[in-house]
């Protein structure tokens, strides 16, 4: 009787956790996707892990899939509903209501729930993805490295062979120089007897080339000295280390994060702007190691790791109990793009009203590339161009203006009738005034 009634538990027990985890039948790798765009502003990725919102990593056990269901879509109308556990929630988290998800479908949360269900299949593909990476850069590498080496030994090799040559000449010529002027020269020495008898045996020549070297060397020194003026604070390929390292093409290019996002004032105002620490901490307050597939060169997961708590050392925020302190140890950026003082520019006036023709002529899908390069693909970001006087007027001369915008349609009407093609500086683009005032 005892084993019938053991048997007789065991069976309703195993059908209550059953019951529990019922019919979730989604897509675990849809699903993370799915967590990521949603979720993790409250929940972690590692679903043992607490923060704003429970860890998640046995809610299916707990919870049956209908209820998972009405809370995921719309928690406040199940609390609503007397629903015990979802008050009790609520009650726990400090009446913090969890954001509604009404525009997800019955599968979307299913994927979700199989994620939470299935994270180790998630975690295993991505460590095959990442070794496979790994492995990829790393036969690069070696490829890189050995085509190197040989070029580098093909170069040296011709190098030795031609300075053997030259040395080889100049040896014959020092013996005809130090012997009798009447010496008959072998067919084979042709160079050397031309060297000699036309130019090196007569002083006028001597002379003259003489004097053409120190000319020439005078004109060098000429040209070194005006190049050199002309490239005071000429910055081009500029690149400080930053206090903390931020790699725009992971945050840019791979996480495709619009660059007004943290540039907010670069399209309605006169300057680009610093983005705060709290434009970060916005992504950061979540996320705290990288566990991206990109790794660039030279650089560990764990650099990365160790600039993120670099943000939260500036503002104050304690990862473990999740508040802010009130010690605060602002960023000292150091600044790449810097215009004088007496030059006024608009970023506005490029972003907005230039932002058609610059893109067209600069051949850019985004109109910050034409001045800042193509910053997504960068790690460290640096000076892609001069940034002369002389690089604006050429851009002004040569870029049109957009005879649809608003702007010259109200205040050059007249020249859009005369003129087929007009340019910026036919408007005034290269006037003084415009940039000097």
């Amino acid at each position: 009787m005892k084993k019938i009634l053991f048997s007789i538990f065991i069976f309703y027990l195993f059908f209550f956790f059953l019951l529990k985890s019922e019919n979730i039948k989604g897509d675990a790798e849809i699903g993370a996707e799915l967590f990521k765009k949603n979720c993790t502003a409250c929940h972690s990725m590692e679903l043992e892990k607490k923060m704003i919102g429970p860890a998640l990593a046995e809610v299916t056990k707990n919870r049956t899939r209908e209820w998972l269901h009405r809370w995921i879509i719309n928690n406040k109308s199940l609390r609503e509903s007397g629903d015990k556990d979802a008050i009790a929630i609520y009650k726990k988290y400090g009446n913090l209501e969890m954001n509604l998800f009404p525009q997800l479908s019955e599968k979307q949360v299913d994927d979700i729930l199989s994620f939470i269900q299935n994270p180790i299949l998630i975690k295993k593909k991505e460590e095959i993805k990442n070794y496979k990476n790994n492995n990829e850069n790393n036969e690069n590498e070696i490829e890189e490295k050995k085509f190197l080496t040989k070029l580098v030994i093909f170069c040296f090799s011709i190098l030795s062979l031609i300075l053997l040559w030259i040395l080889y000449r100049i040896q014959i010529l020092t013996k005809l120089l130090n012997e009798k002027k009447d010496l008959i020269f072998d067919k084979k020495d042709f160079f050397i007897k031309i060297l000699y008898k036309k130019i090196l045996g007569k002083k006028k020549i001597r002379w003259r080339l003489l004097s053409y070297f120190i000319f020439f060397l005078f004109f060098i020194g000429i040209y070194g000295i005006w190049n050199f003026l002309m490239k005071i604070d000429i910055n081009k390929g500029y690149k400080p280390k930053q206090p903390i390292y931020f790699s725009h093409k992971i945050h840019s290019d791979i996480n495709e994060i619009d660059c007004q996002y943290c540039h907010s004032s670069a399209k309605y105002s006169k300057v680009s702007s610093i983005p705060s620490a709290n434009v970060c901490m916005s992504c950061h307050i979540t996320i705290d190691e990288y566990k991206g597939d990109y790794l660039e060169k030279g650089k560990s997961r764990n650099e990365y790791n160790e600039e993120i708590q670099k943000i939260y050392h500036a503002v104050g925020w304690n990862k473990e109990t999740r508040e802010y302190s009130k010690k605060n140890h602002p960023i000292q950026w150091i600044r790449i793009h810097n215009m004088p003082d007496f030059v006024y520019f608009d970023h506005s006036q490029h972003v907005i009203t230039g932002e058609k023709m610059i893109k067209k002529f600069k051949k850019v899908n985004l109109v910050c590339n034409a001045c800042h390069g193509d910053v997504q693909k960068m790690d460290q970001v640096e000076m892609s161009n001069d940034f002369t006087m002389e690089w604006c007027i050429s851009c002004h001369r040569n870029v049109e203006i957009d005879i649809n915008n608003q702007y010259y349609k109200k205040y050059f009407s007249n020249d859009i009738k005369k003129e087929k093609k007009i340019t910026v500086d036919m408007i005034g683009g290269t006037e003084c005034a415009k940039c000097h005032y």
